[in-house]
């Protein structure tokens, strides 16, 4: 762990060993001269007494708080505030993006969205998507994951086609950039971290990056029915996507 001390010791400072713990995680020293008893309260038994048991890192103590915090509504600056803990522990932005690719393939997808929002970090971008290139203007890269999630990236003006899902609802997340969705017959909808987006069964619709931005998103199925396949249609004009 890294972490020498242990509140089972007979020498063990909680006081000491929370002020330390403390200062590593928020990354500042923190002296709360107007409340001591929360002060020593915080250090001693929050940082001191549960965080220096060896049962969990603090890496993974900070990667289960972020996980748990991004369930929650109405906690973003708590969750802000855990994300800068988790990286000031160790936890890399791999394992951070892993949560939202995780609460996304588990059905989770406003918290999956909730902390994308928040993660402000490079997403891979993966190798160029060569196979589905025939239904994009521009060029693009897919990053596959677990559960069925792909990362798909868009350069400035790339999009897709207009296209059908038949037999299955898509899920978007977008996790880094701006972008556009387009429902036919309905106002474009701007793509920003943390916005999800689930396209019916059925819809006409097309996806794709800002002209001045690069754009990030996750796709997942669901409601997938035996059969369920993709129909490719018409590319988006230069005058349609140019009009936004």
């Amino acid at each position: 762990m890294g972490e020498d001390a242990s509140p089972l010791s007979d020498d063990f400072d909680a006081l000491k060993e929370g002020t330390r713990v403390q200062t590593q995680l928020t990354g500042k020293p923190f002296n709360y001269e107007f409340a001591p008893a929360t002060d020593y309260y915080l250090k001693a038994h929050l940082f001191g007494d549960i965080f220096a048991r060896d049962n969990l890192t603090y890496a993974d103590r900070e990667l289960v708080t972020v996980s748990a915090l991004s369930g929650l509504q109405g906690v973003e600056p708590q969750l802000k505030a855990h994300i800068a803990g988790a990286r000031n522990m160790g936890v890399t932005e791999e394992q951070l993006q892993g949560i939202v690719v995780a609460l996304a393939a588990n059905g989770l997808l406003d918290e999956a969205g909730r902390l994308a929002a928040l993660l402000d970090t490079e997403w891979p971008q993966g190798k160029p998507n060569d196979a589905y290139a025939q239904y994009f203007v521009g060029q693009s890269y897919l990053q596959p994951y677990f559960g069925g999630v792909a990362n798909v990236t868009f350069e400035p003006r790339c999009r897709n086609n207009w296209h059908v899902h038949h037999g299955a609802v898509q899920v978007l997340i977008c996790v880094s950039g701006k972008g556009w969705y387009q429902e036919w017959g309905k106002p474009a909808v701007s793509l920003t971290p943390g916005t999800v987006i689930a396209i019916p069964e059925g819809v006409k619709h097309w996806h794709g990056a800002a002209a001045d931005s690069w754009m990030q998103h996750l796709a997942i199925h669901t409601q997938e029915q035996p059969g369920a396949t993709n129909e490719w249609l018409e590319p988006v004009s230069a005058e349609q996507y140019i009009s936004l």
